[in-house]
């Protein structure tokens, strides 16, 4: 179990850091976002598997010749109160390691989730304060403010799209239009959770060139995701003239209302952080054909590779 325990090793260096890097860089991406977001996700999930696991194989090589007769032992020595005594220092120090991390992404991922339900719950008491419901548009509040801002507050039945009236005076019917088909395509994509877990990810692994760049990436390709949904019955002009109008007069106003968390037209939906408004622009203004089923192929075939090899590492018989 050894050269499985090197080999897990490698692949997690390798998804940690020119892996990312890489794909960080590339310009297919906004041909295919959901392919790129796709791999994205297998990129965190191997990576953060082979780091683990890599600790867990090492620890546990002295009690079997693959991991689940390791585990067996293990479990063994555990119930039966005996002294592991196959175990020498670096090997509990793997296993400790490889359970403290563990513990430590599940109770991040956790507190996470619990940060942003605190928030969404004081944001929709502050939408109660502050605005109302929209008679147009169903399910679209509308809040008293002079800024460009549109965004969506996640909550299940209770998803709703927030404007503002600076936004609906600055925007001509169809342009909002396309503003509002974007929003709701964030909810109905559940984009909220994606951008839940690699925050989650961001916040547990901050040293991490993967959880940094994978954060930025997922950022940008949500916006174009929700893009793509609005260009199908909005031309592209139209939403380009969108996102320009909310941008320029966001970067004027220089502020948003009360409680607003980001998620207008140039921002992510929900945690405030801006995205790249100018390659989302360039993919509208010289729009390039996507991804051809092959290519596309192949990078979806790419991602379920990065997850079955070091789950196969993991399971299969041992390698000496």
């Amino acid at each position: 179990m050894l050269l499985t325990a090197y080999l897990l090793a490698l692949l997690a260096l390798v998804l940690a850091w020119p892996v990312p890097v890489a794909l960080s860089r590339a310009r297919w991406t906004a041909r295919s976002p959901f392919a790129a977001m796709v791999l994205w996700q297998s990129i965190a999930l191997a990576g953060g598997l082979s780091m683990i696991g890599a600790m867990l194989v090492y620890g546990l090589e002295p009690l079997g010749g693959n991991l689940l007769a390791a585990l067996r032992r293990a479990t063994t020595i555990v119930l039966g109160n005996e002294s592991p005594g196959e175990l020498h220092f670096w090997h509990l120090f793997a296993l400790c390691t490889a359970a403290l991390l563990t513990v430590h992404l599940v109770f991040t991922l956790l507190l996470t989730y619990a940060r942003i339900v605190t928030q969404r719950r004081r944001h929709r008491e502050l939408l109660a304060l502050l605005s109302s419901p929209s008679g147009a548009l169903d399910r679209t509040w509308v809040i008293n403010h002079p800024a460009p801002v549109a965004y969506c507050l996640p909550g299940g039945s209770r998803s709703v799209t927030v404007l503002s009236d600076g936004l609906m005076e600055a925007l001509a019917p169809e342009e909002l239009a396309a503003v509002v088909r974007h929003e709701r395509a964030h909810l109905t994509q559940r984009h909220h959770l994606l951008l839940w877990a690699f925050e989650a990810w961001r916040a547990a692994l901050p040293w991490l060139p993967t959880s940094r760049l994978a954060r930025a990436a997922v950022n940008s390709l949500v916006e174009m995701l929700a893009d793509d949904v609005a260009r199908r019955s909005t031309p592209d002009a139209v939403l380009v003239r969108a996102i320009a109008l909310v941008a320029v007069g966001s970067a004027d106003d220089g502020e948003r209302p009360p409680g607003a968390h980001g998620g207008s037209l140039p921002a992510t939906m929900d945690n405030g952080e801006d995205v790249d408004v100018a390659a989302r622009l360039s993919r509208l203004l010289t729009p390039r054909p996507p991804l051809g089923r092959t290519a596309t192929a192949g990078v979806l075939t790419a991602s379920a590779l990065l997850l079955a090899v070091p789950t196969v590492l993991l399971l299969a018989p041992g390698i000496a």
